[in-house]
């Protein structure tokens, strides 16, 4: 099993509309094969800063996620909002 990161930083006028686009993608990001959780954090001090943890399966499993139409469609929703570019890791649990 393994955790994706990623940490997205939004220009503030763009938070509604991204968190808009979340709520409608998010089922089916949870609904993709190996997709296990889906969270998202917005920062306490930042209030442009956004955390999603996905976790999956299998390291494929993402991988395909991320060469989905799914992936790419909500991507492209989602880049123009940006204030700075987005960060991602893919991690993995040492205390199970």
């Amino acid at each position: 099993m393994i955790t994706r990161i990623v940490k997205m930083t939004f220009l503030s006028e763009h938070t509604a509309e991204f968190e808009k686009v979340f709520a409608e993608v998010s089922p089916n990001i949870s609904k993709f094969k190996g997709c296990t959780g889906l969270q998202l954090f917005k920062d306490l001090k930042d209030p442009g800063v956004y955390f999603t943890f996905s976790t999956w399966e299998h390291e494929e499993d993402l991988e395909t996620y991320r060469q989905s139409s799914l992936f790419r469609d909500t991507w492209q929703k989602t880049k123009p909002l940006f204030a700075a570019r987005a960060e991602a890791w893919s991690v993995q649990n040492m205390l199970k």
